[in-house]
Parts: C-alpha cells; sequence; structure tokens
C-alpha cells in the first residue's frame, strides 16, 4: 500500500494542502483492524475452550463477517451497519462471554452516521442491542448492569464521533466548493482583463492600419511621398501593437504579475495622438499636468485614451480630435473631444464597456456627453493615487 504524503502544492488561500490519506488506506484500515482484533481472539478463545472443531470454525468465521461486511460501507454504508449488526448480537449471544468487543460494529456506526445513514444506524443498532439484553434473558445469559450501562455508552459514542465526522466531511466539501467558486471568479476576471487588454491593443492598431492603408491607396499614384509616409505608419502601429500584444500574452505564461505593456503610459500620448493623424484627421494633445500620477492611473488612462481615439476615427465621422489631461483636485481628469456626428445609448459597445471598467477598478468614472466641438466628449476622472 503506497505511503500517502503531502506534495506541498499551495491552496487557493495560500495554505499548504492538508494532508488526506488515500481512499484505499480509509477503506481497508478498520478492516484489517477489526480483523487483527478479532479472528486472533476467536482462534485463540475457541483453542482454550477446546470447544470443538465446528464450533472453532463457526466463531472464528463469526469474528470475520463483521469486518469482511465494511467492505461495502462506502457504497453501501446502511444495509453494511444492519450486516455487522446482525453478526455482532449472533456473537453477543452465542460466542464464549470472553475475549474483545465486535470492533467492527464500532466502525460501521461510523461509516453510516458519517455517510449519511443516521436511520439504518439508529434502526439497527437500537433493535439489535434491544433483542440482545431480551434475548440474552431468554437464554439465560446474566450481564451486570454495568457491563449494559457502559456498552450503551460506547454505542452512542460511536454515533458521536460518527456525527463529528459527517460534520467535518460537510465542512470541507463546502470549503472545497468556495475554494472552486474563488477560482473560477479568478480566472473569470483574469479573462476578461486579458480580452480588455487585448480588444484595447488590437482594435486600436487594426483601425489605424485600416485608415492609413486606406489613405496610402487613395494618394498612391498622386502622392507617392505621402503614401510611403501612410506605409511607415503602417509599419511603426503594427510593430507597436505586436509588442503589446505580446507583452499582454506574456502574462498568461508568467507565474508573477508581468508587465503589460512598458509604453502604455502618460509619457506616450504623443505618440498616441500623433499615430492617429491622417489626411483629412487632426488629432492633437493638451498636457496640462505638472507631475505624474500612479502607474496604474497611467496605465488605465492611456488605455481609455486609446479606446477613445479607436472610436473617434472608426464611428464618430470626425475630422478632428482632442486630448487633454489635467490634474483636478485628487483626481487625473482626461477629456477626449470630437467634432464628429456624436454617439448616443445604443452605440455604446464593448470598448466604452471595456473603459468603464478600467476606471472602476480604480475607484473612478467614464461619462459621455456633448462636446463643445460639436460631437462627442469622453471624461474619466481616475482617482491621482489609486492603485490596482
Amino acid at each position: 500500500m503506497p505511503v500517502p504524503q503531502w506534495d506541498g502544492r499551495p491552496r487557493w488561500d495560500g495554505r499548504p494542502e492538508r494532508f488526506r490519506p488515500p481512499a484505499g488506506f480509509v477503506l481497508l484500515a478498520p478492516v484489517v483492524i477489526s480483523l487483527l482484533v478479532q479472528v486472533p481472539a476467536a482462534i485463540a478463545i475457541a483453542a482454550w475452550l477446546h470447544v470443538g472443531w465446528a464450533a472453532g470454525l463457526a466463531q472464528v468465521a463469526l469474528a470475520a463477517i463483521g469486518p469482511l461486511a465494511l467492505l461495502a460501507s462506502r457504497r453501501y454504508p446502511g444495509p453494511t451497519v444492519a450486516a455487522v449488526s446482525a453478526a455482532a448480537l449472533v456473537d453477543v449471544l452465542f460466542a464464549p462471554d470472553v475475549g474483545p468487543p465486535y470492533l467492527a460494529l464500532a466502525f460501521a456506526i461510523v461509516f453510516a452516521v458519517a455517510r449519511g445513514a443516521l436511520v439504518w444506524a439508529v434502526v439497527s443498532v437500537v433493535v439489535g442491542w434491544g433483542s440482545a439484553i431480551v434475548f440474552g434473558a431468554i437464554l439465560g445469559l446474566s450481564w451486570h448492569p454495568f457491563r449494559i450501562a457502559l456498552t450503551t455508552l460506547l454505542l452512542a459514542a460511536c454515533f458521536g464521533i460518527g456525527s463529528f465526522v459527517s460534520v467535518r466531511r460537510l465542512r470541507a466539501a463546502e470549503f472545497r466548493a468556495e475554494a472552486a467558486r474563488r477560482r473560477q471568479t479568478a480566472e473569470q476576471r483574469e479573462r476578461v482583463r486579458i480580452a480588455r487588454e487585448l480588444h484595447d491593443v488590437i482594435g486600436h492598431a487594426l483601425s489605424q492600419i485600416n485608415v492609413q492603408a486606406s489613405v496610402g491607396l487613395h494618394l498612391m499614384d498622386r502622392d507617392p511621398e505621402q503614401a510611403r509616409t501612410a506605409l511607415g505608419s503602417i509599419k511603426d502601429t503594427s510593430k507597436t501593437a505586436l509588442e503589446e500584444v505580446r507583452s499582454v500574452l506574456g502574462v498568461i505564461r508568467s507565474e508573477g504579475d508581468a508587465p503589460l505593456a512598458p509604453q502604455a503610459e502618460l509619457a506616450e500620448l504623443p505618440r498616441l495622438v500623433g499615430g492617429v493623424r491622417s489626411p483629412g484627421f487632426e488629432a492633437s494633445l493638451v498636457d496640462r499636468l505638472d507631475g505624474a500620477p500612479g502607474r496604474a492611473v497611467q496605465f488605465a488612462a492611456y488605455r481609455i485614451a486609446q479606446e477613445a481615439l479607436t472610436n473617434v476615427v472608426r464611428h464618430a465621422g470626425a475630422t478632428r480630435a482632442v486630448v487633454t489631461v489635467e490634474r483636478v483636485g485628487d483626481e487625473l481628469q482626461l477629456t477626449v473631444d470630437d467634432d464628429g456626428h456624436g454617439i448616443g445609448a445604443a452605440d455604446e459597445g464593448g470598448g466604452i464597456l471595456g473603459m468603464r471598467e478600467r476606471a472602476l477598478l480604480l475607484g473612478g468614472s467614464v461619462e459621455l456627453g456633448p462636446s463643445s466641438l460639436g460631437g462627442t466628449r469622453v471624461t474619466a476622472r481616475l482617482p491621482w493615487g489609486a492603485s490596482p
């Protein structure tokens, strides 16, 4: 039989996994213990009293029936306790009144109560022990009242032990279910976070590539130099997007908290804004900051600005966009204005939801409203000192 060992793996709460013996050990140990206690004693008593071969074999068989019946206790705990109770009744009535107790009955009671067969255990033990007292008197067996009281207390103690084990089993099941729910919740949060990062990175990059490719095709013959510039912009955008996607996917492979995108901070806003400029569309940055907030706030603000500009380029039909960053009290305020056709509640898709999720994670907010330029204003307010 293999020796059970603790593998040292942490549980969801960071504590080491509690030692749990193999299922086979839990099933076989009571059988072996009961056999070692009852069968050798039955053989020794039969030899000592010279009861003869037939009676001796009957005593040994009776001593072995109960322990062997425990093999069915996992699947059939109720019938098992009934069968062992019957064997114990025959043993107490007809076997010699010496030797160890019928230990298999104690294990059968504990297993039955622990595994939910309480009614089976109560009925079997009450009927068995009551029958033993009644038939014992009929057969002329003389039992001291103290022996009857002690046996009753020991049987009650077996029920108490079974109830304790049952409660522990229920708590362990609840603990495992709660751990599974927490793991599932954590995994779901991680999937949502990664999906949000990929949406922002890939969505912005593809929008810019689409715009610049359209410009390049339109100006290929008329203005080759401008078309070359558009192709260069496509190259730079795709290179940056590839680096950011690799950074996001690196989180999946890493066991620690790998940085999502080192370049995604407020210092990179000029590059971000400059990357969306194209013939017929002008974007500008108004930076009124005299300091920098924490890394988490910078990252969220960058991604919100990126998604807002992506929406302007793809959906607004705008010719101009203005990104403004400033500190207002204890908040970083980011606004993105455009002169497009505006956006209604029905137009709010996953990108806007992602912006709001980013802000909420830091205790901030994102609001949409009319812009002084005639289109839509996206306003993000993030606590200056927030951390994830």
